[in-house]
């Protein structure tokens, strides 16, 4: 049944359930109104229009209802002939069906036929070339039984080969061992024989060490003993002539590979040096702007020396004034700072606190890029930040004239120098050369000598123990215990103790001079002293017959102690005790 034959069906119980509740509905009426009450009633009357109203409508719907059931069955109708029609055609597709199934089974027995045959081929082909197959293979395992029989016959006679070798080996053995057998029968007679003539040359040794005792009157063991003493003596005495040899040699070669080490470390290095002092001179345009810095009552020159810590002398100089501090760094940022105020002319005391700061933040920069300079020049790259601030103030820090940040980078170069003639290692000692006196950027802030303290920085800021104990005996605080340390040394007494390294004045000058001289003469015995290479040397002239030869070496020792706790200054002071000894005869 299709949809559409279920859809008039389902049409159709509805109208019919329809037409059936009206019919209920009009026999309900009729049976009211058999039973009404009289006809003059109104309510009577208008019950009965209303059911006639509702009658009307009953019929009005039966007759639609009657309409609706006819079109269904017209519906209905075609829907029969349609599905007849579809009927028709569903026996002449089975029909079809049928004809096209017979039509497949006679093709398939076609096909069923034909692919028996062609597998029936297909095996008989398949059993041909398996049997070819195993033709061959049994050919092959033929072939291959052949050959192994071949390798056995062959193994066969390879092992008849061995056997007979083995045989021909044995019968040589046997040989041999008799040979051997004879050859020990005869080592045993030679050996019988030797025996014999050992004991005959023991007795003949026996009796002429008898005759020679008999003749020298010595024992053996006395003779020998004489014998060793006499070499050993020699042998001493060759020692000692070759030790002493070795020994001036050494230290020939010592002295002139030292020599040659320094030379060569200082001759490589040229820096130049700039000679500065405590005070610094500011000139300026005209004597009148002296006027404008001392300031109305004095309160511009108190407030630049209050803001900066610098110390101003204005003096009848003229067109210039004079800075004066002991530190380096705030007096030169005193002096950028007075430079600033000439140049902008405007000078008060707010305006001078203003440059004061400025001129400060320029010398730090300054001095940050002098210390990384220096760094980069060196070849040093990890370092601390606060040792770099450090560095960067020895810009403005002097040594006897020298400029301490160049002297560093100076001694520096030496020391690395020296290490690579030694064949050390170079950026260790070239570090704790750089690094040696790093404690002078604090030793207007911190008690103490500038090696003690900058061997605590170093310390304080990572530095390895090499550089630190470097630093720390650079000046013999702390006895030099490493190669590091001592290089140390030799490198800053190279740079600060070069000609034109180091300026003095010629008032303290004269007076070391006359003082070591003084220490000199001052001890007995002593005759004469001379200063000589600038007050690097001295030759003190001893009386022969009042100080001896040990009593010249005290003399000297006594001298040069005394110097070294009396005195400073730069380098070292040779010290040479001359003895002269005469004595005259005459030959007639």
């Amino acid at each position: 049944m299709s949809a559409f034959d279920v859809v008039i069906l389902a049409v159709v119980l509805i109208l019919a359930v329809v037409v059936v509740g009206a019919v209920l509905v009009g026999v309900r009426t009729m049976r009211r109104i058999s039973v009404a009450p009289t006809p003059g009633d109104p309510a009577f009357i208008a019950e009965k229009d209303r059911q006639e109203q509702s009658l009307a409508a009953l019929r009005s719907a039966a007759d639609e209802a009657n309409s609706t059931i006819d079109v269904a069955k017209s519906a209905a109708a075609a829907a029969r002939a349609e599905a007849a029609a579809a009927k028709a055609e569903a026996k002449a597709a089975r029909a079809e069906a049928g004809r096209v199934l017979d039509d497949a089974r006679a093709e398939a027995d076609t096909v069923l036929e034909r692919a028996h045959k062609q597998a029936e081929a297909d095996a008989e082909r398949l059993r041909t070339a398996a049997r070819r197959s195993g033709e061959r293979e049994v050919a092959v395992l033929a072939a291959t039984t052949r050959e192994q029989a071949a390798e056995v016959e062959r193994r066969a006679a390879r092992m008849d080969e061995r056997e007979r070798l083995h045989t021909e080996e044995v019968e040589r053995l046997a040989e041999r061992e008799r040979q051997l057998t004879a050859a020990s029968a005869a080592l045993a007679a030679r050996e019988n024989a030797l025996a014999e003539r050992e004991r005959a040359v023991a007795e003949a040794e026996e009796q002429r060490r008898r005759e020679l005792e008999r003749v020298a009157g010595l024992t053996a063991d006395a003779a020998r003993a004489e014998l060793v003493e006499v070499i050993e003596g020699q042998a001493k005495r060759e020692a000692a002539l070759l030790v002493r040899d070795i020994e001036s040699d050494a230290r020939n070669t010592a002295e002139q590979r030292a020599r040659h080490i320094v030379v060569d470390a200082i001759q490589r290095v040229a820096s130049e040096q700039t000679a500065e002092s405590v005070v610094s001179v500011l000139h300026l345009p005209g004597d009148e702007m002296k006027g404008r810095i001392i300031g109305r009552e004095g309160r511009n020159i108190r407030a630049f020396e209050s803001v900066t810590g610098v110390n101003l002398i204005i003096d009848d100089t003229p067109e210039a004034v004079l800075l004066s501090c002991f530190d380096p760094v705030r007096r030169e940022v005193g002096r950028l700072t007075l430079e600033k105020l000439v140049l902008d002319g405007r000078i008060h005391p707010h305006r001078i606190e203003e440059v004061y700061e400025l001129a400060r933040h320029e010398v730090e920069e300054l001095c940050h890029r002098a210390a990384e300079d220096a760094l980069v020049e060196v070849g040093i790259t990890d370092i601390h930040p606060e040792l770099v601030t450090l560095l960067g103030r020895l810009r403005y820090r002097t040594s006897y004239g020298q400029n301490v940040l160049k002297h560093l980078v100076e001694t520096a170069h030496i020391a690395g120098i020296m290490a690579a003639e030694l064949r050390l290692d170079v950026p260790t000692i070239k570090r704790s050369a750089f690094l040696h006196d790093i404690g002078k950027a604090l030793t207007h802030e911190v008690e103490g000598s500038h090696a003690i303290i900058g061997a605590d920085l170093a310390r304080k800021y990572g530095e390895s123990e090499d550089v630190v104990h470097a630093i720390e005996a650079h000046h013999n605080e702390v006895p030099p215990q490493t190669i590091e340390a001592v290089l140390t040394q030799a490198s800053d007494a190279c740079s600060g103790g070069r000609p034109g390294a180091r300026r003095e004045s010629l008032e303290a000058y004269v007076k070391r001079l006359e003082r070591i001289e003084e220490i000199a003469a001052g001890k007995p015995g002593v005759e004469k002293v001379f200063a000589m290479q600038a007050g690097r040397e001295i030759r003190v002239m001893v009386k022969p017959d009042d100080v001896d030869d040990i009593g010249a070496a005290v003399l000297a020792r006594d001298v040069a102690k005394q110097i070294e706790e009396e005195l400073t200054y730069p380098g070292q002071i040779r010290v040479t005790v001359v003895r002269e000894s005469r004595v005259t005869e005459i030959a007639r």
